[in-house]
């Protein structure tokens, strides 16, 4: 990707937040490089360069900045990448795809070849699929080792590396120290039974709104508010726990509280949290986009950090969509609540709410039509739901983000009972992509005050790449602000 060193630097003057993350700059009379918005005095233009990414940064010799910590930066949004393939690829390394498998199952899942995908991540990011790999495993040890007291080797194992001794050989070589000195430097206090962490955003957030919006569909049991917090409980693979999040007063990061239990599942938790909050949308670009329509422009002024909210877990998220079918809000998040009883886990945690973790496929895909049915479902809802579980246990749909979201949207619409509108609403959240449009609506119909989807579509034509963001100005906007 092609960056514009001049712009770069009037950011890195102006510590622009809305371009962090977006680039970072290397310092080449210290051999350092950082976020634009990092508090150190502004180098001279000259002793800069300018990076995409921190793993072309760190390739060239540069040690990432103890003050900034390039580890927090938020990533960049899925329509901020230039090639959709790449970036849905790096989405998944970054998840921690290259920890367990190789990189040629990675790009067998995607339909390629190991070197065309190879290829399309050096052209768009100007580095090895393994170089990214590799700073985001240093990052996150960097992080776990700045902000916890888990042991070296634990760190190690969480940040994605099979051995403790290639860990060590890398981090000196990278960083120029070793892990026992960074922890040496940046003391912190023991924990017991959690670890906490900070995730980076660009600053406006809307959490009441996000908040409210994820706990009112979510079911009971599995997640809910206490207080200002959100708190769920978490399955990745087999490793279970609970983690809760909150916005820090003054600063542009949530705090996030995560069960020592999924520890081993860091790398993947740590990516669901960032996609459920929407923590690496860039809300300054999207307003100014949306808000020469008038139809938005009050609503972005009350609401300017609106977040479209993600999915933990796609199957939960498409099985939510489908339970709230022609009915209500409050009807569909009982009857949900109901199938997390009966095919979630039953877990111990902190919080007297959290109870099991969310249905899963497997289970509801074996089960009866008859015992799908006797959860408050008519029969033949309770036959789409069991074909969705079906498809998703066997593989046949896959709902994360990284897969082709015209192609999944297709594949659920071929399920029966699923419409466009519940297949755009998955792709919304659970797949991330940005543009999706549930034309259907029955409040974009009122919002925008027509009657049929050609209508809602025509009129929404001028909000592409951000139509998903519209429709949450038009559904929160429209209900009261």
């Amino acid at each position: 990707m092609h960056l514009d060193s001049d712009l770069c630097y009037r950011s890195l003057n102006a510590r622009d937040s809305r371009f962090d993350g977006a680039f970072f700059v290397g310092v080449t009379s210290t051999g350092i490089y950082c976020r634009p918005i990092c508090p150190t005095r502004v180098p001279r233009r000259d002793n800069c360069r300018f990076f995409d990414n921190a793993a072309s940064a760190e390739r060239e010799g540069f040690r990432p900045c103890l003050r900034c910590r390039p580890e927090l930066a938020p990533g960049k949004a899925p329509m901020d990448a230039v090639g959709r393939v790449a970036a849905a690829a790096v989405a998944r390394i970054d998840a921690g795809a290259l920890n367990e498998a190789g990189f040629d199952a990675l790009a067998a899942e995607m339909g390629l070849s190991g070197r065309q995908l190879r290829r399309s991540i050096e052209r768009e990011y100007g580095v090895a699929p393994v170089e990214l790999a590799q700073t985001r495993r240093l990052l996150l040890a960097k992080q776990l080792l700045t902000e916890t007291q888990i042991k070296i080797a634990e760190v190690a194992f969480a940040s994605g590396f099979s051995s403790l001794r290639r860990f060590n050989h890398l981090f000196r070589t990278r960083y120029r120290l070793s892990p026992t000195d960074l922890r040496r430097r940046q003391p912190v206090a023991a924990g017991s039974d959690a670890i906490t962490l900070r995730l980076a955003y660009r600053p406006p957030l809307d959490w009441p709104a996000l908040l409210g919006f994820l706990v009112g569909r979510g079911a009971a049991g599995v997640e809910t508010a206490d207080g200002e917090r959100y708190v769920r409980v978490v399955r990745i693979g087999a490793c279970s726990g609970w983690i809760a999040a909150a916005p820090i007063a003054g600063e542009a990061a949530l705090r996030v509280e995560v069960a020592i239990t999924l520890l081993l599942v860091l790398t993947p938790l740590l990516a669901r949290l960032r996609r459920l909050f929407d923590l690496d949308a860039n809300p300054q670009a999207i307003a100014e986009h949306l808000s020469v329509d008038p139809r938005l422009s009050a609503s972005l002024l009350r609401r300017p950090g609106l977040r479209v909210p993600g999915a933990f877990d796609g199957f939960e998220l498409a099985l939510r969509a489908v339970l709230g079918q022609q009915i209500s809000v409050k009807a569909a998040t009982t009857v949900f609540g109901r199938f997390a009883r009966a095919y979630g886990e039953p877990l111990q945690t902190p919080f007297p709410a959290l109870l099991h973790s969310g249905p899963r496929a497997a289970p509801i895909a074996a089960a009866s039509l008859e015992e799908v049915a006797a959860l408050g479902l008519p029969r033949s809802r309770a036959l789409t739901v069991r074909s969705l579980a079906r498809a998703v246990s066997d593989g046949v749909v896959r709902l994360e983000p990284g897969v082709n979201p015209e192609q999944t949207v297709a594949a659920l619409k071929e399920l029966p009972g699923i419409g466009d509108w519940t297949a755009q609403y998955v792709a919304m959240r659970a797949l991330r992509d940005p543009d999706a449009f549930p034309a259907s609506d029955l409040g974009i119909y009122r919002a925008l005050g027509v009657s049929r989807p050609r209508d809602a579509l025509a009129a929404a034509e001028p909000w592409r790449p951000w139509r998903a963001y519209a429709v949450l100005h038009l559904w929160l906007g429209h209900a009261g602000g």
